[in-house]
């Protein structure tokens, strides 16, 4: 049965492809952004594709009402000076834009890491999201909690290009999960058409394996024809410099440093990796077919 689903973050990573999968089976799908332009293509696809954000209760609320599902994501705000307190007024919105609405499945973008409500940097924020959205009566909700986005490597490629070294805050030889978004879209949006939860869980998306960032290093050296490319682990400060520099607040900056040396204390490999958790696209199909292409062209 073909269902009204609404999609937060379409023009993300994550979302967009929610709203790709879910526009092909049929559903009718409604799209909300500040910005609309990337979203035109699914207007032009049968989309409803509505102007607001995440500050604005009413707009959220109107989407939500007869609508049988919805996605919801916690979106960054790269200049918030105190990104908690940014991060619990989101989560507020959207728990008076459900309980207004009476809309009852919920598919929450988490992260793995959310276990935790200190220590992890910017989980914490999804961390009490999740303890706040289960207070909610009446109300399914599943939180996706997703591993590290494979996709996060295209942001240094920049850095590949201009100093031959990838390299990121965080520790080189710690193994962690990480998942291609395409994956991470496929469970969301199956949880959202076939409405298969019932009470408050969470279901981990973990890919194929655990890569330490040595490793995926390596995949992308051998695919870019530089076998030898080295993984350098940043310092702190000069990681937080360079984010700084780039406009983002301090705040902001010490949450997301704040996960990123918390990769090594473990946040993410809490959770335990089975047939459920554990999705399909490895490292190197992901180099391969993604982020070689994007190399290329850059």
């Amino acid at each position: 049965m073909k269902k009204n689903i609404v999609v937060l973050g379409a023009s993300g990573t994550v979302g967009s492809k929610i709203a790709e999968i879910l526009l092909k089976e049929g559903h009718q799908v409604t799209l909300l952004a500040r910005h609309t332009e990337k979203l035109e293509k699914f207007r032009n696809r049968g989309a409803e594709v509505l102007s607001g954000d995440v500050s604005n209760v009413e707009v959220l609320t109107n989407a939500f009402k007869n609508a049988d599902s919805a996605f919801l994501i916690l979106p960054d705000n790269a200049k918030a000076m105190n990104t908690r307190a940014y991060q619990r007024q989101v989560t507020s919105n959207y728990i008076q834009a459900i309980e207004k609405s009476g809309i009852k499945y919920i598919v929450n973008m988490s992260s793995l890491g959310s276990h935790m409500h200190e220590g992890n940097g910017m989980m914490g924020g999804t961390g009490e999201q999740e303890v706040r959205f289960n207070q909610l009566e009446d109300v399914n909700i599943i939180h996706v909690r997703s591993a590290y986005f494979m996709e996060n490597w295209l942001r240094i490629i920049g850095l590949i290009k201009a100093k031959g070294i990838a390299g990121t805050a965080a520790d080189g030889d710690t193994a962690i999960p990480m998942v291609a978004t395409r994956d991470v879209a496929k469970v969301a949006a199956a949880h959202l058409s076939n409405l298969d939860f019932i009470g408050k869980s969470v279901h981990a998306v973990m890919g194929p394996r655990d890569y330490t960032y040595k490793e995926f290093t390596d995949i992308i050296g051998k695919a870019i024809g530089n076998p030898e490319l080295p993984y350098v682990q940043i310092p702190l400060d000069q990681a937080k410099q360079v984010f700084l520099g780039n406009g983002m607040s301090e705040d902001f900056v010490d949450n997301l440093l704040g996960m990123a040396v918390a990769i090594k204390d473990g946040i993410f490999n809490y959770q335990k990796r089975n047939v459920s958790t554990t999705t399909a696209t490895t490292a190197d199909q992901f180099v391969n077919e993604v982020y070689l292409p994007i190399f290329n062209m850059q």
